[in-house]
C-alpha cells in the first residue's frame, strides 16, 4: 500500500560515468553520466552534484551536470557532467545561466522591453557602433 511505496522512494541510485575525458584546454573533466533509479521517478541535481563530487574528489562548487534526459519507463536517466579544476576556471568557461543556476553569479535583471528595445536599435547600426551600443548599455543596466 502506501507505506510500501514510501520506502521504494528512498532507495539509492547508481551513477556511472562513460566517455570520459580530461579536458586540458577549458582545465576540466568532462564525462556522460548515467544515473540508474528504479522505483524513483528522477534524482534531483544537487544529489547527483554531490555524489559526482566525491568520486572525483572536488569541490561541490566546481562540478556541473545539465542536460538530463529520463529514459522512456523511468529508472535511467542520462545526462552531462563536467568537473572543473579552479574556480577561476568555472567562472571563465561555464555559461552564464549555469553559473547563476549555481549561485556563482547574480542574475542579471532588465526587463523585457528593454532588451527589446535595445535588440531594434542595434539593428539600426553596424559595425563597431553596433558593438558600442550593446556594450554601453550592459554597462548602464548592472
Amino acid at each position: 500500500g502506501f507505506f510500501g511505496e514510501a520506502v521504494i522512494m528512498s532507495q539509492s541510485c547508481t551513477i556511472r560515468t562513460r566517455k570520459f575525458i580530461t579536458n586540458r584546454l577549458l582545465s576540466r573533466k568532462q564525462f556522460v553520466i548515467d544515473v540508474i533509479h528504479p522505483g524513483r521517478p528522477n534524482v534531483p541535481k544537487a544529489e547527483l552534484t554531490e555524489k559526482i563530487a566525491k568520486i572525483y574528489k572536488a569541490d561541490e562548487q566546481l562540478v556541473s551536470v545539465f542536460g538530463f534526459k529520463t529514459a522512456f519507463g523511468g529508472g535511467r536517466t542520462t545526462g552531462f557532467g563536467l568537473v572543473y579544476d579552479d574556480l577561476n576556471s568555472i567562472k571563465g568557461f561555464e555559461p552564464n545561466y549555469r553559473l547563476v543556476r549555481k549561485g556563482l553569479k547574480e542574475a542579471v535583471k532588465t526587463s523585457r522591453k528593454q532588451r527589446k528595445e535595445r535588440k531594434n536599435r542595434a539593428k539600426r547600426v553596424t559595425g563597431i557602433k553596433k558593438t558600442k551600443i550593446l556594450a554601453g548599455q550592459a554597462a548602464g543596466k548592472k
